[in-house]
């Protein structure tokens, strides 16, 4: 029964390509002066939203991240000019395709902050922080010292923001394994996620300073200590405060709106929180889902729940429809970036292995951080390896920065980047299940 429930599904996939695949040469032909109109937006939509439902259904069946089946389909996608179909180039190049792209990672970092309790991370202890702590400074030094040997043409600022990519860690993908396994209450389980959601905050950090300088420079600044220790702080400051202020004034807006008599006001309101929080770190220059990260923070159940009497949802269950349209055409686009072509180049592969082994080992090193006894290190380590959606988050950040007319990240390094996040990402959730059936036959029987 479940090979025929396959094999209808090939078909029904089949069919659906083949006839995707029509509806684009059409829309070629049609527009053979190769301008971009609504109805080839729509196409790309449709595309977008197919491919990331089938792909995220494969990977699924074989126990896999749907995101990763996403972004191997967005592969797809992009690379179908090598058979010498045309029909779906535009996915890569439309602007309003990338600006929905955009939108969708923000919402998918207020997703990841509406999901991390501040109160819980806190609490979680000098374990988490000093875990958290490790897993950006072994990555970061590990990643900038590979890009240094294999990219030795390309300025120091590339050599950093590579290893920044390297400080990333997908709480998203840890946690699913860990609630499957039945183990999302164990000790190392807390500090993953703990350390985890640090993790990001302290990456977003670094993320939004070294963004800062480089487009100092790419303006034609010259950049001094005392102008990086601006930055900094200015990083610093904007996710301390927004997170301190927003707390404070997130109550009030939410009292303010309980007394109006228009529908659907609890969604208006997070989402004009979330786009007011990016607006304005994009303002002081500071990435967009740092200030979408922040929005989701600072949102707390008790803040809405006079309208959860009235009878409105959680913010969670309302974003998520959004968050469904909007996130996989952000993994649709970033996949349909990589040139397969570029694979041919054997620096290419051999960057992007020492990478991925620069990424496990550098987050193996983490694991240090444990300070209760009797913990697991090394499952703490593992936990912490995928980078999943938030390294391609900083990849695409780092390709849209110039310095000289030249993208930090270019296509042969963007290239690597994915097979670096495809393989930490695949290789987790066996990694995992194999360390704690280890633990657990390790355990004293009584």
């Amino acid at each position: 029964m479940i090979t025929r429930n396959f094999r209808r599904t090939n078909l029904m996939i089949l069919a659906i390509l083949a006839a995707l695949c029509c509806a684009a040469m059409a829309a070629g032909t049609s527009s053979g002066h190769g301008s971009m109109d609504f109805s080839s937006l729509l196409l790309g939509l449709v595309v977008i939203l197919i491919a990331a439902k089938i792909g995220g259904d494969l990977f699924a069946r074989i126990g896999q991240p749907a995101v990763l089946g996403e972004l191997v389909f967005g592969i797809i996608v992009g690379n179908l000019y090598l058979t010498g179909f045309h029909g779906l180039d535009f996915i890569k190049s439309d602007p309003n395709i990338k600006m929905l792209s955009e939108i969708g990672v923000m919402f998918l970092l207020f997703q990841v902050g509406l999901e991390s309790d501040l109160a819980k991370m806190i609490k979680v202890g000098p374990s988490s922080l000093a875990v958290a702590t490790l897993g950006i400074i072994a990555p970061f030094f590990l990643g900038w010292g590979v890009a240094a040997v294999f990219l030795p043409s390309e300025t120091i600022y590339v050599h950093i923001f590579i290893g920044a990519i390297l400080c990333a860690t997908s709480v998203g993908i840890t946690a699913r394994v860990l609630r499957d396994l039945g183990r999302i209450q164990t000790p190392e389980a807390r500090i993953i996620l703990g350390a985890a959601v640090i993790d990001d905050v302290q990456g977003l950090i670094i993320l939004a300073v070294i963004s800062g300088i480089i487009k100092s420079l790419s303006g034609g600044a010259a950049i001094s200590s005392i102008a990086i220790l601006i930055i900094v702080a200015k990083a610093a400051l904007f996710l301390v405060g927004a997170i301190v202020i927003g707390r404070w004034l997130a109550p009030r807006v939410f009292q303010f709106t309980s007394r109006l008599k228009a529908a659907d006001l609890l969604l208006t309101t997070a989402l004009t929180i979330c786009f007011g929080f990016a607006y304005l770190s994009s303002r002081l220059g500071i990435a967009p889902i740092v200030g979408a990260f922040a929005a989701g923070l600072i949102l707390d159940e008790v803040h809405w729940r006079s309208l959860s009497d009235a009878g409105e949802r959680s913010i969670e269950e309302l974003i998520r429809p959004l968050g469904a349209l909007l996130v996989p055409i952000f993994f649709i686009r970033m996949g349909s970036e990589v040139s397969l072509a570029t694979f041919a180049n054997l620096s290419v592969l051999a960057f992007a292995g020492v990478l991925t082994l620069a990424a496990i080992l550098g987050k193996q090193i983490c694991g240090l951080g444990v300070m209760q006894k009797g913990l697991d290190r090394l499952t703490v380590g593992i936990g912490m390896i995928p980078r999943g959606e938030v390294g391609l988050i900083f990849a695409s950040i780092g390709a849209s920065l110039v310095i000289d007319g030249q993208k930090i990240v270019n296509q042969n390094t963007f290239s690597a980047v994915v097979i670096m996040v495809v393989i930490t990402t695949m290789i987790t959730p066996p990694l995992l299940k194999w360390s704690l059936a280890r633990r657990e036959k390790a355990a004293p029987e009584f």
